[in-house]
């Protein structure tokens, strides 16, 4: 079964979320403290045996043959020995980096990431393609291409292929996991459920999520939200759309559906049956909307991308439509503060993350709004959802490795 995500205690995990969760039995306490040394090789290595003993209070013997239990079992290595010490120089050891690798992909309207990382979180192997145009079907056998191509180059060197996250574009359910609608630029129809045939093709776990949701997993890991527990992320490029943190958990609503902010009715005519499919905001300042309003204006462009290049150059008509979508833009996080209070907002997307809209779009907020708004544009750029998918598939790779350790244990 596909697995739901949840943003709290990013890698490594917290103690409470390692704990086996089975009924008493015998060597109850045996798992705990093994699970306990593992952990803190893990969260605190290099780390000698003594210092080990020292923070989790067990025994120096027990210590000691768990740890060397841990080297046989490949889960540990040594990380050469600790010098300044008194006596005899103890080894500091670290959870082996070949132990296993993760997976992350992000699905994106004209771009498919697929990443690889270890145990650690360090960078492995990176593919980037263009994303299929031919449905659902091939984009999944893009993914599989990707993923198996990892996984040869990899599993002999870097141990097996733990976990994968997904970050997809859509309407995820919250109890099936399968994305049910919105997802247009992959799917005619909006539906996108050939992600769970994943996880029966690799063996292995895979956490979906909204593209938009993963990039507030991202941000929270490595981007600007760390040390914030409420937070939203709006990504601006082909769609638009909002991920919401709520004391350090994704909301994500009764559908699911939370944070599609494309469709507040903050267009020219909100009640144009034409928004009735992306939504009034989002036809007005995601790519095409600001691709057109420029063709109106008299400009001529090909992509969005031209038209804020344009406005730079002094484009009268190309600086109007980029003034325009950020005062749209600032509307937009006007209502969403009314409503969360969020400590952050982080702006990101093609459009979104553009350094030319956030003066704009700060000046309208705080004409709007009685109390001072922090607005950012996302370091991660469009890697956010990447690195969401990442740290998520981290979180569940540490999880089976904790799991690995309990099943060797009572062996």
């Amino acid at each position: 079964m596909v697995k739901p995500v949840e943003i709290g205690n990013l890698p490594p995990l917290s103690r409470s979320e390692s704990l086996p969760r089975e009924s008493p039995r015998p060597n109850l306490l045996r798992e705990l403290s093994e699970q306990a040394i593992l952990e803190t090789i893990f969260r605190e290595g290099p780390i000698t045996r003594p210092e080990i003993a020292e923070r989790t209070n067990i025994s120096k013997p027990t210590v000691s043959a768990v740890v060397e239990r841990l080297v046989q079992s490949q889960l540990v290595q040594t990380a050469g020995e600790r010098p300044g010490r008194r006596g005899r120089t103890p080894l500091a050891f670290t959870v082996n980096s070949a132990a296993g690798f993760v997976v992350g992909i992000d699905i994106g309207s004209t771009r498919l990431r697929v990443a690889a990382v270890d145990i650690y979180g360090g960078a492995l192997r990176e593919l980037e393609l263009e994303t299929s145009r031919g449905g659902p079907r091939a984009v999944e056998e893009q993914i599989t291409g990707a993923v198996r191509q990892i996984d040869r180059e990899l599993s002999g060197r870097h141990g097996d292929l733990l976990a994968m996250g997904v970050s997809t574009p859509g309407v995820v359910d919250p109890e099936t996991r399968r994305v049910t609608s919105l997802a247009w630029h992959v799917s005619a129809t909006g539906e996108f459920d050939s992600l769970a045939t994943l996880e029966s093709r690799f063996n292995v776990p895979v956490l979906v999520d909204n593209d938009i949701n993963m990039a507030a997993v991202g941000e929270k890991w490595r981007g600007l939200a760390g040390g914030v527990s409420t937070f939203v992320v709006i990504s601006i490029g082909a769609g638009v759309g909002m991920g919401i943190v709520i004391q350090d958990e994704l909301f994500r609503g009764f559908h699911g559906a939370a944070g599609e902010i494309g469709y507040l009715p903050l267009a020219r005519d909100p009640f144009d049956a034409h928004h009735r499919k992306l939504g009034g905001l989002e036809d007005e300042i995601g790519a095409e909307g600001i691709l057109t309003a420029y063709r109106e204006a008299g400009g001529s462009a090909d992509s969005a991308r031209e038209v804020f290049e344009a406005a730079q150059g002094g484009d009268t008509a190309a600086t109007q439509v980029i003034e325009n979508a950020a005062q749209r833009i600032g509307l937009a996080i006007a209502t969403v503060c009314a409503v969360i209070d969020p400590e952050l907002v982080v702006l990101g997307g093609r459009i979104g993350g553009a350094a030319d809209l956030l003066p704009a779009v700060r000046a309208t907020v705080g004409r709007l709004l009685p109390l001072p708004t922090r607005i950012e544009t996302s370091i991660l750029a469009e890697r956010a959802a990447l690195e969401g998918a990442l740290a998520m598939g981290l979180r569940e790779a540490r999880s089976q490795l904790f799991s690995r350790e309990r099943r060797a244990a009572v062996s």
